[in-house]
């Protein structure tokens, strides 16, 4: 066959040129500290994950304002903003606040005309936030873009260790301004667990370590001197594990008091609203588990330093002749356990040093210490 000279038809054997894919932009809004982490871990594998005809862009907006604000709905509204700002085609808030609903947490909300959501990350649990945020987050680019199944529960929702641990369900919400028109829940009990798990892990109380440096300070110097005591040694060796075990539990309990009551950590009731009465457990809960790992976590580094120079600097003929019997490994674990045990109880004394914006912003995760700054002002 004869190509075609001017007619504009085309040549033989020429072929259509694709189409360009239609290109498609999701902003992640966050918090700073861990939303902002899962965000920009998420923003990297997104774009594969919500593979279809359409080529996807994943950016990452970190902004306090929108993520700090008190509820889902005026998070909504500042998504919206957001997004037409920065002319996105769809926006997912990820925020620290614990958020709860009916008495039910809630795990996301969206406006599917406005094509905003907002996720509740301490709603996730305390453990894998990257791989369940991607689970909801993918559940929701489904509504959103009104994708077909868009309301099966699917990446993994509906699992069956979901389903046994914290089972998510889908509701349709009819609020009077309209801002929610999707809502996916925990349950009340199981729910409210998960919930307590990822404000811990929010909080991130491993940072207490070293945040509470005073303390840290005291603790150390104090069984520095536990060291080189003689007598010290000779009342570990006396001690039974029984005893052993509560003198340590109980050292780490005096530090989380002490911490708890010298910086007005313990939150109060504002009323007496069965709402506001669970919401002020949900915090001190939380803020006690949160100190009661973070000196956990400080103890056992502690220890494990004290063994190693106890069994550095103190010969075993020099700990025979003190205790009066053969010293064995178990005999220099008990000595450091003693010494470590003081040190704990002498930096309650050191974190009486630290200042209140110090001990919260080691105790807590940014969005959290933000609220109790907040309502300390108030």
């Amino acid at each position: 066959m004869s190509a075609e000279d001017d007619g504009g038809t085309k040549r033989s054997g020429e072929q259509d040129a694709p189409n360009p894919a239609e290109q498609v932009t999701l902003g992640l809004i966050t918090d700073p500290d861990l939303p902002e982490r899962v965000a920009r871990h998420l923003a990297d594998e997104l774009p594969e994950h919500l593979g279809d005809e359409r080529e996807w862009t994943v950016e990452v907006d970190v902004d306090p304002v929108t993520a700090g604000l008190h509820g889902t709905r005026d998070i909504l509204r500042a998504t919206r903003d957001r997004l037409q700002q920065r002319n996105w085609d769809y926006a997912i808030t990820f925020t620290d606040l614990p958020v709860r609903a009916n008495g039910r947490p809630v795990v996301a909300d969206a406006n599917v005309d406005e094509h905003v959501a907002v996720v509740s990350l301490p709603t996730l649990g305390g453990t894998q936030p990257y791989r369940r945020s991607r689970q909801v987050v993918l559940q929701l680019a489904d509504e959103l873009t009104g994708r077909e199944g868009g309301a099966d529960h699917r990446y993994g929702l509906d699992s069956g260790l979901t389903e046994v641990v914290a089972p998510i369900r889908r509701e349709g919400e009819h609020d009077d301004d309209g801002e929610v028109d999707i809502r996916y829940t925990a349950t009340r009990t199981r729910g409210r667990l998960r919930l307590l798990s990822g404000m811990v892990r929010t909080n991130q109380p491993w940072r207490l370590v070293f945040g509470l440096r005073n303390a840290l300070a005291a603790a150390v110097a104090t069984s520095a001197f536990g060291l080189s005591s003689s007598t010290i040694w000779q009342i570990g060796d006396q001690l039974g594990p029984m005893r052993q075990i509560i003198a340590a539990v109980g050292s780490v309990a005096v530090l989380v008091g002490w911490l708890i009551a010298a910086h007005g950590l313990w939150e109060k009731r504002r009323s007496d609203s069965p709402q506001d009465r669970e919401q002020v457990l949900l915090y001190n809960t939380s803020t006690v588990l949160t100190l009661l790992i973070g000196v956990g976590v400080m103890y056992a580094g502690l220890f494990v330093v004290n063994v190693l120079i106890a069994l550095l600097l103190v010969p075993p003929n020099l700990l025979s002749s003190t205790l009066g019997h053969p010293a064995d490994f178990t005999r220099y674990l008990t000595l450091a356990w003693g010494f470590t045990t003081m040190g704990v109880v002498a930096g309650a004394l050191g974190s009486s040093l630290e200042s209140d914006a110090a001990v919260r912003q080691a105790a807590y995760g940014y969005r959290e210490e933000q609220r109790r700054r907040e309502r300390e002002t108030e």
